[in-house]
């Protein structure tokens, strides 16, 4: 067993045993109950890019005087930023944790759901990944019901005639929390300043790029790769962007959903201004 198995993928199959045993031997309810405790457990280590983020909302207004001060002169804009960043103790950079941890986690669960848990795997396999407490006994059988899924198979469904598989309600669901997070996490921009406002730092244009590309990127290849794997993963994704959209929606409100829920009017667009 590599050392990838042994830091990630066993105890990630035996945390996920661990809650299907207590559950009843419910997978849904096992996947939930552990996306619960991942969260709690990864919670520390996306803290500070949560407060790093707060910070950013905070210090806004000062950044937009800087890009007029210094509009048209990059090398000036990226210094003065620098060192406005130094002063305030703020790590732009702090972002890509929150990201990083998700894939590191989603490819050690791709590894558990396809390796493992995946139609036909056998719980021998499955057993070679377990700690003695938590192996099955011969003969028994993973339950991967839940709902109206088989958890070791793609939320698709196919029509007659249709070469195509369409992605299922907790597929499309999982994308458009995704995006909703990824918008979330974006600033405030009104959609007539978008068109107006040319943003003179490269380093701001690099940024605005990269967040604008995430926001649509990641919701599609939510779809384009959920409808290969197996709906379990599916349904850990769904959580995890749920969780990941509320946590920055109570620390930094709406950002770039802002605009969308102001012509709501019944919402509030500020979000938590606690934090």
């Amino acid at each position: 067993m590599n050392i990838f198995n042994t830091i990630l993928v066993q105890p990630l199959t035996n945390g996920l045993i661990l809650f299907y045993k207590l559950l009843g031997g419910n997978l849904g309810l096992a996947i939930i109950g552990f996306s619960l405790a991942l969260r709690f457990i990864l919670n520390p280590l996306t803290k500070p890019y949560m407060e790093s983020m707060k910070k950013m909302k905070d210090v806004q207004p000062q950044l937009d005087k800087l890009k007029k001060k210094y509009a048209g002169d990059n090398k000036k804009l990226l210094a003065a930023q620098a060192d406005f960043y130094k002063q305030q103790k703020i790590n732009p950079g702090a972002g890509c944790l929150p990201y990083l941890l998700q894939i590191v986690v989603l490819i050690a669960l791709f590894n558990v759901f396809t390796k493992v848990l995946s139609a036909g795997a056998g719980i021998e396999k499955l057993n070679e990944l377990l700690y003695a407490p938590l192996k099955f006994s011969s003969g028994e059988a993973l339950k991967t019901s839940f709902l109206y899924l088989n958890l070791s198979t793609p939320d698709v469904f196919r029509i007659a005639g249709f070469p195509v598989p369409i992605p299922g309600p907790l597929l499309l669901l999982a994308a458009l929390l995704q995006f909703v997070s990824a918008k979330i996490m974006a600033p405030a921009v009104k959609v007539e300043e978008k068109i107006a406002k040319k943003t003179p730092g490269a380093a701001d244009n690099f940024q605005v790029a990269m967040q604008s590309s995430m926001t649509y990127t990641f919701p599609l290849f939510t779809l384009i790769f959920g409808m290969s794997f197996p709906s379990g993963l599916a349904l850990y994704w769904l959580l995890f962007s749920f969780w990941q959209a509320w946590q920055q929606y109570k620390t930094t409100g709406w950002g770039g959903l802002t605009p969308w829920v102001s012509r709501l009017g019944w919402l509030k667009p500020q979000g938590n201004k606690n934090g």
